[in-house]
């Protein structure tokens, strides 16, 4: 865990398969404004590895425990990017006084169908086995940019996400903070393939079915695939720090 930064209490969630460390420009940036908090998910960078498998409750029970670490004079900002924006949903859905105002990029999208068919298994499973593969070779044990998940850790948490998504829509119900959705136009690539087209088209659907419910929720788009946390980072700390202010804010 690390802080840094003056202002507003800010606490950044990275998303599966992305360290603290892999954040850092989007950190930098944002810590011009905020006083940021980074972490690590278990089994990312320096963060000890799950005892068994890995599992969404487990990741909430890290972002818990980073969030009852500080004193805060105020209520922080929460910032999840991918899996970490479903994370955060969840955690201010339960304590909705612990939060000011909740930025999720990328993630936490009530989809109206699944991303993952019963078709797409077989080419997930394969993306899973890269992934892994990749990351077995980029970073070395020990470093702060090393995921120690496995392609199936990382396939069935594919799926679990999914399974989560399908019903978070009554979470963000419980949700009376402001909350602002940065958005990728193309989560699934902006080539002319129909199944990425489609799901490009499915993740647009499931923010706007999110805006129809809740009219208080914002978004941004940013014309960038999943990965606009490291090509967008300053373009999207400037999204968050010119957000309007919740009624009633300090800064520390």
């Amino acid at each position: 865990m690390s802080l840094g930064g003056r202002g507003r209490p800010l606490v950044l969630c990275p998303g599966l398969n992305s360290t603290q460390a892999d954040l850092r420009e989007l950190t930098e940036a944002l810590r011009r404004d905020h006083r940021v908090v980074t972490f690590d998910l278990r089994g990312h960078g320096l963060a000890s590895p799950a005892a068994s498998r890995y599992s969404f409750v487990d990741f909430l029970s890290d972002l818990v425990a980073v969030m009852a670490e500080f004193d805060w004079p105020s209520p922080p900002v929460l910032v999840g990017y991918s899996l970490g924006a479903d994370l955060a949903v969840h955690y201010a859905a339960e304590r909705p006084d612990s939060v000011a105002e909740l930025v999720l990029i990328d993630g936490a999208n009530p989809l109206p169908e699944p991303f993952i068919t019963e078709a797409d298994l077989e080419e997930f499973r394969a993306m899973a086995e890269r992934l892994a593969t990749r990351q077995e070779s980029e970073a070395a044990e020990g470093s702060a940019h090393q995921v120690a998940l496995t392609a199936e850790d990382i396939f069935d948490l594919g799926l679990e996400i999914d399974v989560v998504r399908s019903a978070i829509l009554h979470r963000y119900r419980r949700i009376r903070r402001p909350i602002h959705m940065i958005m990728s136009t193309a989560i699934a690539g902006g080539g002319a393939e129909a199944h990425a087209a489609w799901r490009n088209q499915l993740w647009r659907a499931g923010v706007e079915r999110l805006v129809r419910e809740l009219p208080h929720v914002s978004t941004s788009w940013l014309d960038a695939d999943h990965r606009l946390v490291f090509t967008h980072a300053p373009d999207i700390a400037d999204i968050i720090r010119t957000l309007p202010r919740p009624a009633g804010g300090t800064t520390s």
